[in-house]
């Protein structure tokens, strides 16, 4: 990683070296200060660096700390082993926001397969109850090929069950659609949509395929689709059906060894119990106007309870209060856009070096400043700090802005492209095998023996030959553009004949 020669410089810090030696155990804690700007992430890195094998869970106290958190250590770490736990958006069982839904349960899932080397989550998150576990229990489906699975109907039906919905196209995450023998799905946990193609019973291929143009892409050995609804269903012992009896709390997830960073512990311990208060509010609210709500104890854990189950882990508190252990380290000049001042600060001791948002920013300091008073480097961090041997600056902080923090969107979406518009009846397409013909419209026709149907795009060709193409295939067929007419050129192009164009 780009900024590994800070976690070398913090790692030759005694105050690191000691806390290393006396780490928590599960069940006490260490309370640790001096920490400025982005040093509480970079001790984290170092941390989770020199100890591989333990997992860091942070927790802070609001969303927008989480981001910042998420940042800094996708920066020092990368995100293959970062992940975000994010608290729902509202008090329901089921969070109807896909983004974060969706990241919910993929997180959860690395958590449990131990693929989540650090995570960030907020003290709300660590209250609310999740049945996530169990969902991801007994729904995740995974499908392989040349393996006997369920029909295609049966499978189908399970991803209804779970949460998916049915649709003519797939263009967008918690979606799936059949065409014949075809499969097409998107789903939780799934890098990329996949196309599957049952023979019987049998999968025969598994192909992942582009939203946008709806063509298939490379071959896949498998795919791991997790279920969209969270909430499963099971019979007591009279046979009634109810929700799942227990719903898991984050803490618990934990593996006994987990080293809990808590940010500014008084103020997630004060959210925990701002939430257990908003949530009998917003409850009681909600049963005044009709509204059927589950009862309080099963959506959160309450503040005595989420304090016990804390407690059980080894947590390392950050805070400026008086602490055990105290980092010799100082918060940055202020710049305020003075390029004097600037020049001054980085021609005293000790060495700095200035993180840049991007190439663009590095440039424009680099002009400014000159290369040779400090070190530019690419690589955004919420905030800078001064250690003993090495003054660390951002950019945004010298021009006094606030750090842009972008996330990219988990999922995609299907675009309006020319290769993916609807295709006009009477217009000119090309066939990728059987050359330029009329579109003439969808049809349903009717497949097989056992009464299925299939939605076909009908080309025509000359002589009055026609093609059904199913949807399925439909990336094979893209729109015939009409060149602009020389003198002795033919007004529209010449239809191939269906049968001597391949």
């Amino acid at each position: 990683m780009a900024l590994d020669f800070l976690l070398e410089r913090f790692e030759e810090l005694p105050a690191t070296r000691s806390l290393i030696e006396r780490l928590p155990t599960a069940g006490t804690h260490v309370s640790v200060g001096g920490l400025p700007g982005s040093s509480p992430a970079v001790l984290v890195s170092t941390l989770a660096r020199r100890l591989p094998q333990r997992l860091f869970a942070i927790v802070a106290p609001t969303p927008a700390d989480s981001e910042r958190w998420l940042a800094d250590l996708q920066t020092l770490l990368g995100s293959e082993t970062t992940a975000l736990y994010p608290q729902r958006e509202s008090l329901g069982v089921e969070e109807p926001h896909y983004e974060l839904a969706g990241e919910r349960i993929e997180t959860i899932d690395a958590l449990l397969r131990g693929a989540v080397r650090v995570l960030i989550t907020t003290a709300r998150a660590t209250a609310e109850r999740t049945a996530v576990p169990a969902a991801l229990d007994q729904r995740r489906l995974v499908i392989e090929v040349s393996k006997e699975e369920k029909r295609l109907t049966d499978t189908a039906q399970r991803l209804e069950t779970m949460g998916y919905e049915r649709v003519p196209t797939v263009t967008e995450v918690a979606q799936y659609s059949v065409r014949g023998g075809i499969l097409d799905v998107y789903g939780f946990g799934m890098a990329t949509p996949a196309r599957i193609e049952w023979w019987g019973d049998e999968v025969v291929s598994v192909r992942s395929f582009d939203l946008d143009t709806q063509r298939s892409g490379e071959a896949l050995n498998r795919v791991t689709v997790l279920p969209v609804r969270t909430e499963v269903d099971v019979r007591g012992p009279v046979g009634a059906q109810h929700a799942a009896p227990l719903h898991a709390n984050l803490l618990d997830l934990l593996p006994t060894d987990t080293i809990v960073v808590a940010d500014q512990e008084s103020a997630v311990e004060r959210e925990v119990e701002r939430a257990w208060a908003d949530a009998a509010h917003h409850l009681e609210v909600a049963r005044r106007m009709g509204e059927e709500s589950p009862p309080r104890e099963e959506l959160l854990v309450d503040p005595v309870a989420w304090r016990t189950r804390l407690d059980r882990l080894a947590r390392i508190s950050v805070s400026e209060a008086e602490t055990e252990q105290r980092f010799p380290l100082a918060p940055p000049e202020h710049v305020d856009r003075d390029m004097k001042r600037l020049r001054h600060i980085v021609a005293q001791p000790p060495p700095t070096v200035i993180l840049c948002d991007n190439e663009g920013q590095l440039e424009r300091l680099e002009e400014l400043l000159g290369s040779d008073r400090a070190t530019l480097v690419v690589g955004a961090l919420d905030g800078g700090f001064i250690i003993p041997t090495l003054r660390v600056l951002t950019d945004h902080e010298i021009f006094r802005r606030a750090r842009r923090l972008r996330r990219p969107r988990r999922y995609r979406s299907a675009v309006s492209t020319a290769a993916s518009r609807p295709l006009t009846p009477g217009g000119y397409v090309v066939h990728l095998e059987h050359g330029i013909g009329i579109y003439r419209g969808l049809q349903t026709i009717s497949v097989g023996s056992d009464g299925a149907t299939l939605e076909v795009a009908v080309v025509e060709y000359e002589g009055g030959d026609r093609l059904n193409v199913p949807l399925y295939r439909i990336d094979q067929l893209s729109h015939g553009r009409r060149r602009r007419r020389a003198p002795a050129a033919p007004a529209s192009p010449r239809r191939h004949d269906v049968a001597t164009a391949a």
